[in-house]
């Protein structure tokens, strides 16, 4: 698309930003959330973020921020541009989120500029292109709020200060001032128990290894992975500093945690009058590692606990007066008594107001849609209303595919975020949900005496369908839906900073198909069999026609040769060549399972010779030449947080168990699955062997296949891969041009004779591979 019309469709669309959205009910009790630096600081602090960005030419831009902007604007956050002498842009913002945020609009849709986490084009033209009048834009939301408590684990967990600053500044840019802080948080936990009386092997006992200290925080979990070095702790400690203090000078409002009645075993020896409940097992783990010890929150205990922990937190780490806790997450409570839940969430608000007299608590409202048969209407309410109106911050948390607001009443009065979860467990995978998040927001607003007070993006993985993200980061600074054909097309113009025509034509079939789910309430764990324990009873159906997909992926190969120094596009080349790999294994499970079923077994060696000699080892070929699927890179990260040698096992364990197994015993198998190069030769193929190879033995001994015998044996591959120290390269290996080049020729011409082969369609809106 020429620039000039990108430029004339940039004005149109963004003048309608400036659009102030009418009645948005605002709560007085959320007034005092605000940014604590002062406008300068935050003019200085994205400055610097533009340094970062885009180095000597950041001087372009003059930025100042002016709080009193929102107000003029009619909006709870605004940012205004215009053309200022010597060819520069001045932006004044109402906070220096929402300056950010302006100038990222700036560079997106006048520039043709992109920011994400799996790449980065930063073409600036010289001079900058002009602006006409004044660019206005404004957000009709108050929060736009940013991670899920499991993000902090499953992408999160080794990141160093350099990969933190990044994230705030994509954070910055994409508009997000309601983010997560809640690294170091063990730290405090430790100086809590340690003045309560608990030795510190009782402590070590009950914190649980790094890469599962989202579940610890919760109160699923104890001790697996652990104990965490005293080194941990410093370290995360100060990491905590800087993410604070960066947050706040952009004018965030970071969120810390809150005790929510979790405590270590321990306590009953110190405590043994305490009303503590041990509660059941969680998910498929045993009280080896789950059964937590719950203090119940009418217990006096409980509010000198959290009084402790609280006051110690914030003489650490100061407060911005919102705090997130969940009390029941993915738990039953011990009684659905109505008056004994808003017993409890009063309890837990009195618990933080003694501290501070304007704490809000910011609850995920994920428990109303994990277990709705327990929370029904007066369950939900009694919880709920326990604390007063407006002092409570509830995260729709699935709004995008079960949206809880819409079945509690706008959550019986109490303000929402919502949010969009998209992702569990950082899994691999293409997916979206495009015309729903481009809907439901304002959906939630029209909604009869909707208490919505912002959108938000929760995913328990992050670096993975950047589009997405950046769609539902825009929606935020919008008064209505975008057009998506148009917006992804414009998307993929920026994003590689080309205009040839297969780029937009490609991303229109993939927003058509594979990044619009449709199927109510579906969950995005990456289903196919390639990431999962093989067996004869696998599922295959698909959310999309994989024939878009396949013409997303020949249309960018066609495209390829002379883009491939863009980061961008290779990364998008390789995912997309991954997503079509992905369904062919489908395709030679399928006929592997049909030969033994059949008793075919020429018909068996040949399928799975191809799927488990060439198809995976070409896929992990593939993905090793690209810098953002590389199982290296990941345990690299993990090991350079150690001090010596027995803490970089402990690390290296973590995030390999993570990975794979998630427990001793494949507690939850493959939850987060990684599509990584590394991964997929020494994991996920190793597995697909002992399969193929178990059912050409079974057909050659004429025996039946025993799901559980293969089960035993294939364990032994997997705690193989985990207690490895096997080092992987954490930089990219190959041309990755001529793999999938060789890729796509080999095996494209496969993916079409197999569609014509296929039988089509079944019923309630999925496809058969």
């Amino acid at each position: 698309m020429p620039h000039e019309s990108l430029t004339r469709f940039a004005i149109i669309m963004l003048v309608s930003f400036s659009a102030v959205l009418s009645a948005q009910r605002e709560f007085d009790t959320l007034a005092h959330l605000k940014p604590q630096a002062s406008d300068d600081t935050q003019a200085r602090a994205v400055g610097d973020l533009l340094t970062r960005l885009i180095g000597q030419r950041a001087g372009d831009f003059i930025v100042s921020v002016n709080r009193s902007l929102a107000q003029a604007n009619g909006s709870p956050d605004a940012c205004e541009l215009w053309s200022a002498k010597g060819d520069k842009i001045a932006v004044v913002g109402s906070t220096g989120v929402a300056a950010a945020a302006g100038v990222y609009t700036y560079l997106k849709y006048f520039c043709n500029c992109h920011v994400s986490w799996t790449g980065r084009q930063l073409n600036v033209p010289s001079p900058l292109p002009p602006i006409t009048g004044v660019l206005r834009i404004s957000s009709p939301h108050r929060f736009r709020y940013y991670q899920n408590v499991c993000t902090q684990s499953y992408s999160m967990v080794w990141w160093d200060w350099a990969r933190w600053e990044q994230e705030i500044d994509w954070m910055a840019l994409n508009g997000i001032n309601l983010p997560l802080a809640f690294v170091g948080q063990e730290a405090v936990w430790q100086e809590v128990y340690l003045s309560l009386g608990l030795n510190r092997s009782e402590i070590d006992s009950f914190f649980t290894g790094p890469a599962f200290l989202a579940w610890n925080r919760m109160g699923n979990l104890f001790r697996w992975g652990g104990p965490l070095p005293q080194s941990w702790h410093l370290k995360q400690l100060y990491l905590q500093y800087r993410i604070l203090d960066r947050m706040r000078s952009l004018g965030m409002i970071p969120v810390l945690p809150a005790f929510s009645g979790n405590v270590p075993e321990a306590i009953t020896r110190i405590f043994p009058q305490a009303n503590v409940t041990k509660l059941s097992p969680w998910s498929h783990f045993n009280c080896s590692y789950s059964c937590a010890y719950v203090l119940d929150p009418r217990d006096p205990l409980f509010q000198r606990i959290g009084a402790l922990f609280l006051s110690q937190l914030l003489k650490q780490f100061g407060s911005d007066h919102i705090y997130n806790t969940d009390t029941f997450n993915e738990m039953t409570p011990s009684s659905s008594d109505p008056t004994y839940l808003s017993a409890v969430s009063q309890a837990v608000f009195t618990s933080m107001t003694a501290v501070d007299p304007q704490a809000i608590w910011l609850m995920q409202g994920w428990l109303f849609v994990h277990d709705a048969a327990f929370w029904q209407p007066a369950q939900v309410r009694a919880l709920l209303r326990g604390v007063p109106l407006g002092r409570m911050v509830v995260l729709d948390l699935f709004a995008e595919s079960v949206p809880a607001y819409s079945f509690t009443q706008s959550f019986y009065g109490q303000p929402f975020i919502w949010c969009m979860l998209h992702n569990f467990g950082g899994n691999s995978g293409l997916f979206g949900t495009v015309d729903s998040i481009n809907r439901g927001p304002f959906e939630a607003r029209r909604y009869p005496n909707s208490t919505l007070v912002g959108v938000g993006l929760a995913p328990e993985g992050i670096e993975q369908n950047a589009v997405v993200y950046e769609l539902m980061s825009e929606l935020a600074w919008r008064r209505e839906p975008v057009r998506l054909d148009k917006w992804v097309s414009l998307y993929a113009v920026r994003r590689y900073g080309s205009s040839h025509q297969n780029l937009p034509a490609a991303w229109r079939l993939l927003f058509r198909s594979v990044y619009n789910c449709t199927l109510p309430g579906y969950k995005n764990h990456n289903r196919s069999p390639l990431v999962h324990r093989p067996s004869l009873r696998m599922a295959a159906d698909l959310w999309y026609d994989p024939r878009d997909l396949y013409e997303a992926w020949r249309l960018l190969q066609a495209a390829a040769e002379p883009l491939m120094a863009v980061e961008t596009f290779r990364h998008d080349l390789v995912d997309v060549t991954r997503q079509a790999l992905q369904l062919l294994v489908t395709e030679f499970y399928q006929e592997v399972r049909r030969a033994f079923q059949g008793q075919q077994l020429q018909e068996l060696l040949t399928a799975g010779g191809v799927l488990v000699y060439d198809l995976l080892p070409e896929l992990d070929r593939l993905l090793s030449s690209e810098s953002h699927f590389l199982l290296g890179a990941w345990l690299e990260r993990a090991r350079s947080l150690a001090l010596g040698d027995e803490e970089a096992r402990l690390y290296e364990f973590n995030s390999r168990n993570q990975l794979t197994l998630w427990g001793p015993a494949g507690n939850i198998l493959d939850y987060a699955s990684k599509e990584w190069g590394g991964l997929v030769a020494d994991y996920y193929a190793r597995r697909w062997g002992l399969f193929v190879a178990a059912l050409v033995e079974c057909l050659d001994r004429g025996r039946p296949f025993k799901q559980e015998t293969f089960n035993r044996a294939v364990f032994q591959v997997e705690q193989d891969f985990v207690r490895s120290r096997r080092e992987y390269p954490s930089t990219p290996v190959g041309d990755t041009y001529e793999i999938a080049s060789r890729i796509f020729l080999k095996y494209y011409p496969q993916a079409m004779k197999k569609l014509q082969e296929a039988s089509g369609f079944s019923a309630g809106g999925l496809h058969r591979v």
